[in-house]
């Protein structure tokens, strides 16, 4: 494995640890439904950029660490990861050749698909319904898009990640 592979890999790792890491810090009460989906949305990025290195096998992997890290069902977090991995995949050479704009609203629709897949196995336990407040989460993961794209593709161009 060649220097600039390991670097690579280091990177990638190094991010979704930091995306775990602000998935599960501390919030205020009253702002703990827009936390927003940190891993997801570094995933996308990752998905979209080397879809031959992050795939639908390490987003269930993190999905996983993010189900132990927040206590919820096991598996919950590694079914929707998984399945955000599995679509962005399926649409990245499109997706890659858009504007950010554009771009902000596919990954908006991907967190819907997300957050409509954690409803759904909550309510397939028998949770309570979530609040109206959390809706807004996949909204703002879209605002944020065009930032975290530039500030990846920023990282990864300075670091040669291929």
């Amino acid at each position: 494995m060649s220097p600039e592979t390991s670097r690579g890999r280091t990177i990638i790792v190094i991010t979704l640890v930091i995306s775990l890491v602000l998935s599960v810090m501390p919030m205020p009460e009253n702002l703990q439904y827009y936390r927003l989906q940190w891993s997801a949305l570094v995933l996308i990025y990752w998905c979209m950029a080397l879809p031959e290195r992050v795939g639908v096998g390490i987003g269930f992997i993190v999905g996983l660490l993010l189900d132990i890290l927040t206590g919820t069902l096991l598996g919950q977090h590694a079914f929707g990861l998984s399945v955000i991995s599995f679509l962005t995949l399926k649409a990245h050479k499109r997706v890659r050749v858009f504007p950010l704009w554009q771009q902000s609203v596919f990954v908006a629709l991907v967190l819907y698909v997300d957050r409509l897949l954690f409803f759904w196995v909550d309510g397939a336990i028998g949770r309570p319904a979530a609040v109206m407040e959390s809706w807004v989460v996949p909204l703002l993961g879209g605002l944020i898009w065009p930032w975290l794209f530039i500030v990846f593709r920023d990282l990864r161009r300075r670091f040669h990640v291929r």
